[in-house]
């Protein structure tokens, strides 16, 4: 199980019910999935357990346990992982587009901890049985290179570096439109979908989300580009690429209806960069386009010759 800890510091919260307040502090968290574990009294408001309708105050200290949404034994699998960098403390791994980074209801094998488990002796045990080692996480259909951490104090190095936003984050992602610019900044907070609780959007009550991006190449009706977090929230280049007007290739859930089928959005985490827990060297791996975003790109530029 994981613990996260909250301390309500923000006017907007006040007197605000704590089963909206919490998918607002963590949007991977529903309100449904809040109003369980309420019910089950994983929630506490200094020191106490709470119901739903209590409306948190200025400086209450919240803690949520969040126990294992499954009881599922998982298991190792040889799943060929590329493991681009490895140490006893730290490895960097490529996850393929298709494949869930952890175990979930409808996801119990084939996911990149069931190969971790297989091929990486020592995972950090933070985040529970389901996410030993994981530490972020991208999209199933996003590719791309992610941290491991092997043991709990390379983990909170990690996360310490995440927060700070000094991780080196770069991301390839083909959108639709000519974006005229080379280069731009995205400064636009991101929370759930007021509407669709299943999708997260710029909004003006959500989490602070900056995204940089610069044109690789340009296209008559479409753009590669790099995009490079400086925070990173839930789908946030699709969200941010969407709201200023050039969304994913191929994003079912952010992009127009007419969009090429390539099964999920044209989204890779080619690079990833961070400084060694333990020796303060700063490592830095980059993986390659998959084939089938290159195959991608070669037939956007023969229809534009």
């Amino acid at each position: 199980m994981g613990q996260f800890d909250f301390e309500i510091s923000q006017e907007r919260f006040h007197l605000q019910r704590i089963d909206k307040v919490l998918p607002e502090l963590n949007p991977e968290w529903s309100r449904s999935q809040i109003q369980d574990w309420i019910k089950s009294g994983q929630v506490e408001v200094n020191g106490k357990v709470v119901k739903s309708n209590y409306k948190v105050k200025l400086q209450d200290y919240i803690v949520v346990t969040e126990k294992e949404v499954v009881e599922a034994n998982i298991e190792p699998e040889n799943l060929n992982l590329d493991i681009y960098y490895e140490d006893e403390d730290v490895a960097i791994v490529y996850k393929p587009k298709g494949m869930v980074v952890h175990p979930s209801p409808g996801h119990y094998t084939g996911t990149l901890v069931n190969g971790l488990m297989y091929q990486i002796k020592d995972l950090s045990g933070i985040n529970g049985e389901i996410r030993p080692g994981i530490v972020h996480r991208i999209d199933k259909d996003t590719s791309g290179l992610l941290m491991i951490a092997k043991n709990d104090i390379a983990h909170r190095h990690l996360v310490e570096q995440l927060t700070a936003k000094t991780v080196t984050r770069k991301y390839t992602a083909l959108v639709h439109g000519h974006i005229p610019h080379e280069y731009g900044t995205i400064d636009a907070p991101i929370g759930r979908h007021k509407n669709d609780r299943q999708s997260m959007a710029v909004v003006d009550e959500g989490k602070e989300a900056v995204t940089h991006f610069n044109v690789i190449e340009s296209f008559k009706n479409y753009t590669l580009v790099e995009c490079q977090l400086e925070t990173g929230r839930t789908h946030q280049i699709r969200v941010h690429m969407k709201y200023i007007g050039y969304p994913l290739v191929g994003d079912s859930k952010y992009g127009p209806k007419k969009t090429m089928d390539i099964g999920g959005q044209a989204l890779h985490a080619g690079v990833i960069g961070f400084t060694h827990p333990k020796t303060g060297e700063y490592i830095e791996r980059t993986a390659a386009l998959p084939i089938s975003f290159e195959n991608v790109i070669h037939q956007i530029r023969e229809e534009h010759l």
